[in-house]
Formats: C-alpha cells, structure tokens, sequence
C-alpha cells in the first residue's frame, strides 16, 4: 500500500494545474468564499446537500497565498451518497493519507445538517449535528500553519470512481446554505466547543451578499469539469445556494423534467430511479407505469423521494422488457412535468451462497473478483484504492493466503444484493503495511448500525498475519446489504467478505399458528442432494409443499393430501426434482395446510 492516496495525488495535479476563467467546460458551478483569511477556530455550516452522482457540495478553508504550501481542511458531501460524507486535510507534504469517511444515520438530502470542524495546534476534529466524529492529531497538523480563507462550493469532478458519473439530465442541482459561524481559538478563556476553548466571533445567515465579507468566485482548474460562475450564486428565502448547471439554464431556476436513470427487476417487483425528486402523488399512480405482460398493482415512493418501488406480478426473470413512465412532475418551484419515457430493464443476476468476494484482487480460489458497484451489478465497492502485495507474502492463520495479499483501502464500503432476509458476515483482514498498534483504527457498520468499533488488526494479531470478523444474525429489509467503513487513524481497508445464510431464521411467519402445526428447520442445512423436513401436525389436515427460488418462482410442488396429526418427515431429493439442474443458492420451502401456512429458508450447495 502507498502511503499517499490516489486522491491526494489527482489533488496535488490540480494544484499545480494553472486557475483560468476561460475553459471549454460544460457546466456551470459556483463557489463563495471569504476575503479574511483565518487561523485555528470552529467553522461551523448548516447545509443540505443534493444527492445526485457526479458532484459534491464543500465547506472548507484554504490558503491561497501560494509559496508551494498547501494547507487546506475539508467537509466533502460527495453527492453520489446520501448516507456518508467526507473529511479531509491537506498538507504541504501530503506524507500520509488523512482523508476520513463517516456514515450518517439520516440523510444529507433531505434536511439541513451542521457540520463543523476545530482547527487548533494540536488537533482537527470533524463534527455532524454536534457529534465528534472524526479526530487527526499527529505531525501533519502541526503543518497547518496558514491562515485559510472560509470556502464552499459546488463542482464535478472528473474522477468517476471518486465521484461517481454525472448524468447530464440530473442537472440542475443546487446546495443550500442557511448560515455559516465561526468562532476563534481561545484557550481557557472561550464557551463554546471543545474544552469552552472558542470564542464566537460572527455569523452570516445569508439574507444577502455582504460584499464586504465575501466574494463569488470566478475560475476554474483541471479536474473541474465546471467553471464558477457568479450568476451560480444565489440568495433566496434566507439560504446561499449554490447552483450545477449547464451552460445555458443558470442560476437558481430549473426548467429540466424528470427522466428516468434506470429501471431494474427484480422478484415481483421493479425498482424505478429518476434522475431528481419526484412529485408523491404523481409518482404513487400506478397508471402512468406500463410493461407489456405485466399488471402494476401499486407504487410507492421511497425515503429518498426518487426511487419507486412497483409491485409487480406477471413478471418474468430473466426477459427483454422496457418500462414506459407515462409523464412524471418533479418538485422544482414551479414543477417540470415530462413526457413518455422508456427505460430498458436491467435483470438481476443473483449471485450463489456463499457469496465471497476478494476485496483489492481478481477472482481466485472460490472467491469473486473484486468490482465496482453500478446499477447493473450484484455487488461491488465505493471508491478507495486496490494493491495486491507479492505472492511470495506469508500470511499467517490462513492457508487462503493469495485473498489476504490484496486488499482495498480508503474506500467508502460495499454494496451486495441479497433476498431480504438474516445473514451472517465475515470480514478478513491483514496489516501488512504498518509496523504497530495505532498505526491504523477504523469501526465497521452494517446496514447502517456500527458493528465492530476501533478495529486495530495490528494490536490484535500483529503484522501479516488473517484477522477474520464475523458479524452474526444481520436483517436485510431493502435486498441491499450494505458494508461501510469509518477511517479514523489512517484508512481503513479490508482483504476479504464471506456472506452467508443465516439458516436459523425464518421469514414470512405472520399466518403460522403453532395451534395448526409446526415445520423444523431442513437438515443438514446448507445441503447437496438431500435434505431432511420434520413437520407435525396437531390434527388432521391436507398439507401441501411448494419449493420456490430467490426470486419467487416455484420450482417444485407436491401435494400430500390428507395426513393424520403426529409427527411426519420429508425428504428433500433436488437430484432430478424439476427435470433441469438446480444451481447452488437460497431457496424457500412452503408447507401449507387448509388455513395456515409456513415458510422457511434452504441452502442447495451443488
């Protein structure tokens, strides 16, 4: 592992790139900054920040005097998440990487959120909604020397990987500020902050442009694929706001209807993603949905207020089908409403238990290379960086040494797609690029709850050597299981992911009664062939079995007619059972009898 990332590389790259007011870029951003410059203090922000991939939207301060330093100290919310922001600090050495990730529990998009940071001699620490987050100390702080001017802004950056990639009919998209703080450094003589040691010195609610205190910005540099422009920044209804836009359509007006960014199916049910907030009631209409041989039965509009779900029937997985969206309104002030659109489907692919993936590395012993997530993938990463160490590297507690020696750091997390239901995790891990305890410490949340805390591998198994975490009984609601990191000693990475099922669960109980009758748990369970059912009844019934797949299609049915009450037994044989070859994966059997029914959950292992 290098000991700079590839950010503060394409970072430095743009320094050194000449600012100009002329470019031939496409967009159109905005940026404000102070003319005062300052040193140490708390720089606090209340913003909400759009959540469209291809951009972010900062609060930063920045030395501008030249001289070949750098000192620069960033909030970055990169708008391809709405549930993670970023955290930085720039050197004039870059010696290390000190770019920090933070999951947030509610959503950057749709309130204002503070975000704030203390800058003193001895620390930068990173704040949201008043909760410490992140906290650097260490020699590259004490680099920070410069007084730096207050900085926000709104831009694309060309580095899809970092950003994710722009879609052009997502635009425009704006950023609100409602007020900006600061407070100076005052040791043992301040009230606010850390330790009472800052002192409020002023704050601009942003009624209007106070040229004194602040200028819009008009420049660019490579990597920006917009330039700034003044007309992008905009005082309205109390907020700054800060515009992305084309060339043409600037400042704070949108004349852009909604499309669609991509339609995917999955087991009854199609998930639709526009490219910006939708109108509910509109939205929530089934009628304005059409796939040919399918009934829409209903729509709903998720949290993020650009995803529909469509429940679905008559569906089939996999086929060639489009979506017709008949018209939609977006929420802009005064609504744009489009015409008919059409979006090809994407098919799922679902992937077989146990899913493995070899983070940093390709595909090698049983375990699946390691690719970024899209909408047309299974699983993938956010961002970050893969190295793979040499071959000839001994891991120790491992005989899968060839999945410990690449790894992936300083990524925002994974994403896999899994049926709703209860997994357990392990993650592996081993230092191999640190010397000692401290060096680098991170915590780990799944499905946004933090599942392992201060993870040192080094402190708890030393250098080179398999560190493994499992995370047991992990429910999974929205078929998304997801994995993300919070980098605060170093980067955090990781060398590999084993999801598997966890079989003790049981879904879709809510019309078993134990009254009626009652279904063990298949053993052995996962299995290869066979597999053994006790069911019992408690009088007598017809009792029917239905196994189905993943995706819900029934893949086998027997009727046992009527049986009296007692204990019975099922063998499972899969060898043969629908004429065709069942792959490896999670299936579900379903006994139902003249009232009730009970699902459960199997592993086919072949």
């Amino acid at each position: 592992m290098k000991n700079t990332s590839l950010k503060a590389h394409l970072l430095i790259a743009i320094i050194l790139s000449s600012l100009s007011i002329v470019s031939a870029n496409d967009y159109r951003g905005a940026e404000y900054r102070t003319k005062e410059e300052y040193i140490y203090g708390r720089f606090e922000v209340r913003l909400k920040a759009p959540y469209k991939e291809g951009m972010l939207a900062s609060f930063f301060t920045y030395w501008t005097g030249g001289e070949g330093i750098w000192n620069e100290i960033d909030v970055e919310v990169m708008a391809r998440y709405n549930d993670n922001v970023q955290f930085n600090v720039i050197t004039p050495t870059q010696s290390g990487n000190h770019v920090a990730h933070y999951p947030m529990s509610n959503p950057t998009n749709l309130d204002y959120h503070i975000y704030a940071f203390e800058w003193t001699p001895q620390y930068v620490a990173w704040f949201v909604d008043g909760v410490l987050a992140v906290r650097q100390m260490g020699e590259h702080i004490q680099t920070l020397t410069k007084p730096q001017k207050i900085m926000m802004n709104v831009w694309p950056p060309q580095w899809e990987t970092w950003a994710g990639v722009l879609n052009p009919l997502s635009l425009p998209a704006f950023a609100y500020y409602d007020w900006v703080s600061y407070y100076s450094y005052t040791p043992g003589t301040g009230n606010y902050g850390t330790g009472n040691n800052f002192t409020h010195s002023w704050t601009d609610n942003f009624d209007s442009w106070d040229t004194t205190k602040w200028d819009k910005a008009t420049h660019t540099w490579g990597g920006n694929k917009s330039d700034f422009i003044q007309e992008n920044a905009v005082f309205h209804n109390g907020n700054l706001i800060l515009c992305l836009t084309d060339k043409i359509n600037i400042g704070y007006t949108d004349v852009t209807p909604p499309s669609i960014s991509y339609a995917r199916a999955a087991a009854n049910k199609v998930t639709v993603v526009f490219t910006e907030e939708v109108d509910q009631t509109m939205a929530e209409d089934e009628t304005r949905y059409f796939i040919s041989g399918v009934t829409i039965n209903n729509a709903v509009l998720q949290e993020d207020l650009k995803t529909v779900e469509l429940s679905v029937s008559g569906l089939t997985i996999p086929s060639t089908n489009n979506l017709i969206v008949l018209s939609m309104k977006d929420r802009a002030p005064v609504p744009n409403t489009s015409g008919a659109k059409l979006s090809t489907l994407i098919m799922p692919q679902p992937l077989t238990f146990p899913i493995k993936i070899n983070c940093g590395g390709s595909a090698d012993l049983d375990y699946l290379a390691d690719i970024e997530f899209s909408k047309t993938t299974e699983y993938g990463f956010f961002d970050g960086t893969a190295t793979v160490y040499p071959s000839t590297l001994s891991i120790s507690g491992t005989d899968e040494d060839a999945i410990y020696q690449a790894e992936r750091y300083n990524m925002v997390g994974y994403k896999v797609r899994v049926p709703n239901g209860k997994y357990n995790v392990k993650l592996l891990f081993a230092e191999k690029y640190y010397n000692s305890a401290g060096s680098r410490v991170f915590d780990v949340y799944i499905e946004g709850s933090l599942a392992i805390k201060n993870l040192d591998v080094f402190a708890q198994v030393g250098k080179n050597a398999a560190c493994i975490k499992e995370i047991t009984n992990i429910n999974v609601t929205d078929e998304e299981l997801d994995i993300q990191f919070a980098d605060l000693v170093n980067s955090a990475f990781i060398s590999g992911i084993i999801i598997t099922v966890n079989t003790t669960g049981v879904l879709d109980e809510g019309n078993f009664s134990p009254d009626n009758f009652k279904v063990e748990q298949n053993y052995p369970n996962p299995f290869n062939g066979k597999t053994t059912i006790n069911f019992s009844l408690k009088a007598p019934d017809n009792i029917n079995f239905g196994l189905f797949n993943a995706l819900g299609q029934e893949i086998f049915f027997k009727q046992f007619g009527q049986l009296p009450e007692g204990n019975h037994q099922y063998i499972l044989d899969t060898d043969g059972l629908t004429g065709t070859y069942l792959p490896s994966g999670i299936y579900f059997y379903v006994f139902t009898s003249s009232t009730k029914k009970e699902t459960r959950k199997l592993v086919l292992l072949n």
